[in-house]
């Protein structure tokens, strides 16, 4: 056992190359199969310890699992898991983690489980905790990940920074999402997070999407770190860190305009994926930088140049989309895009995506005719009511605006506008702001005079995380409402549920008379 373990410490600190070259030498060694044989014939008198790590040394140098070697200490370990002290659980747990599932492994694991559901309580090291709940994985069953949940929370008072680290990856291997440790994880993290190496930084925001935990003093503690030790991350680490926050929906301000003035003094480390991901990761986080935003745009717009002859068709689509959404027309790149779908090799019959495909182009022909700059705001605008039913979450709403106006003929709802544009609820003003008309004696023709109120209620998703800054996809909705004559007023919606339906009543007045709740403008993109 000795012997084994030592090889297999010498061996996992090794490169890839090395391992497979060594791993070779190893297997062809006399001494090997010697050793081998004998801890077959003595895998039923060894200890606990022995037996335990020798399987783990034998399965991780690479020994297949179909051999009897393996086989037969995966069956020895079987008949003496009752005997087996918490540590040699822990490693017996890692090691079925890298084994296929077959007859025996089946067996193992399910006594295993049993096992470690009985000795939960007895278990006090945080080590073993997190490994047994990493190892125990997505299927273990809820109640057992509640036991190894109230466990770690008896010891999280004790937490360590490697082990809060562990810890919080542990929770994303099982899939459960427990808010008292990912905060106590998170809070230990942020105070020690210079201490973080670049992938446990990228696995931590990886972990936080997968478990939809959302922790903004987290985020920009980790943002805030990477922002401020920029010179020592690659321009490509940066950009990884900037697609991990971007999944997440949270805008790193500082580190985005770093990065800005990164991608204008040196655009030539941007190759295709890159650049693709930048304006991903632009495009929906909204983000424009104040003092070089022509530059920014254009030197994005000239690497897509670059790139147009070798470019996917679906590539192509989401880089002009990511451009359009910024309020920016990528013109050399439009085109093409323009010949393509004129071609009908855009949208193919058999595409799985094909309706995200059209919504995109949908958005890009929107784009091209409503931030042009021969665009003129039309005198009328077309509208329709879609539906007279008003969704559940619209209700309270629809009856403050009734008991707020008096009457349900004061505004509309539901309303349907050209390039395929939805608002919840359209009131009509005079050009004071005063007086809220009735939507009859407004309709059908153009007055200058009268002001339109679009309400949007729109869900916390729709904004950066701790922030009211729109996506983008909400931001160009909105310059877009702009652009057709619109007074856009964002709502957003969990907020509005939770209020009284007097102060549901108070806000939505105030949101309509007052003149600095949302002063008409033609608002683009939000700058930063």
């Amino acid at each position: 056992t000795n012997c084994l373990t030592t090889v297999w410490r010498l061996f996992k600190n090794l490169s890839e190359d090395q391992q497979r070259y060594e791993k070779q030498l190893i297997f062809e060694h006399p001494a090997f199969v010697k050793l081998c044989q004998q801890l077959l014939r003595d895998s039923r008198r060894m200890t606990r310890g022995d037996l335990v790590f020798s399987l783990h040394a034998v399965v991780n140098l690479g020994v297949p699992q179909n051999t009897l070697l393996v086989q037969t200490l995966v069956r020895v370990c079987q008949e003496k898991l009752n005997q087996l002290d918490n540590r040699c659980i822990s490693v017996l747990a890692t090691t079925l983690g890298g084994l296929d599932k077959d007859k025996n492994v089946s067996a193992l694991q399910a006594g295993l489980q049993l096992l470690v559901e009985q000795r939960i309580p007895s278990i006090r090291d945080i080590f073993i905790l997190q490994n047994l709940m990493k190892c125990m994985g997505k299927d273990a069953p809820v109640f057992l990940k509640k036991k190894l949940e109230m466990a770690v929370l008896k010891e999280v008072d004790h937490l360590t920074f490697p082990n809060a680290l562990r810890v919080f990856l542990a929770l994303a291997a099982m899939n459960y999402c427990s808010i008292p440790i990912l905060n106590a994880c998170s809070k230990k993290i942020q105070e020690n997070v210079h201490d973080a190496p670049f992938r446990q930084l990228i696995l931590i925001l990886e972990a936080c999407y997968n478990l939809h935990y959302r922790n903004v003093k987290l985020f920009s503690a980790l943002a805030d770190y990477v922002n401020s030790t920029t010179c020592l991350w690659d321009k490509r680490q940066i950009i990884l860190f900037l697609s991990a926050f971007e999944t997440l929906g949270f805008q790193p301000t500082e580190l985005m305009g770093i990065f800005v003035e990164k991608v204008t003094e040196d655009p030539e480390f941007l190759n295709l994926k890159n650049l693709l991901i930048v304006l991903r990761v632009y495009s929906r986080l909204n983000y424009v930088p104040r003092d070089q935003k022509h530059l920014f745009f254009e030197t994005l717009h000239s690497c897509l140049n670059k790139y147009l002859p070798q470019i996917s068709n679906t590539e192509l689509l989401k880089a002009v989309y990511s451009l359009c959404i910024l309020g920016y027309l990528p013109h050399r790149a439009l085109d093409e895009l323009l010949q393509k779908d004129s071609r009908d090799e855009l949208l193919l019959s058999d595409d799985l995506y094909k309706e995200q495909k059209e919504m995109m182009l949908r958005c890009v022909k929107a784009c091209m005719e409503l931030d042009s700059p021969s665009f003129v705001k039309p005198a009328f605008v077309l509208t329709e009511n879609f539906s007279s039913l008003v969704s559940l979450n619209l209700r309270k709403a629809r009856e403050a605006l009734i008991e707020l106006l008096g009457d349900e003929n004061m505004f509309r709802q539901n309303v349907e506008l050209p390039y395929k544009y939805h608002i919840d609820f359209e009131i009509r003003m005079d050009s004071d702001r005063k007086k809220v008309l009735p939507i009859a004696a407004t309709d059908d023709h153009a007055d200058s005079s009268v002001q339109r109120l679009a309400f949007l209620f729109v869900p916390l998703s729709a904004f950066c995380v701790g922030t009211t800054h729109p996506q983008g996809k909400l931001a160009m909705k909105k310059r877009h409402l702009n652009k057709l004559g619109y007074h856009v007023i964002l709502v957003l919606n969990k907020k509005f549920q939770e209020m009284t339906n007097e102060d549901a009543v108070e806000f939505l007045k105030g949101k309509i008379y007052s003149e600095n709740a949302f002063p008409f403008s033609e608002v683009t993109v939000q700058d930063n």
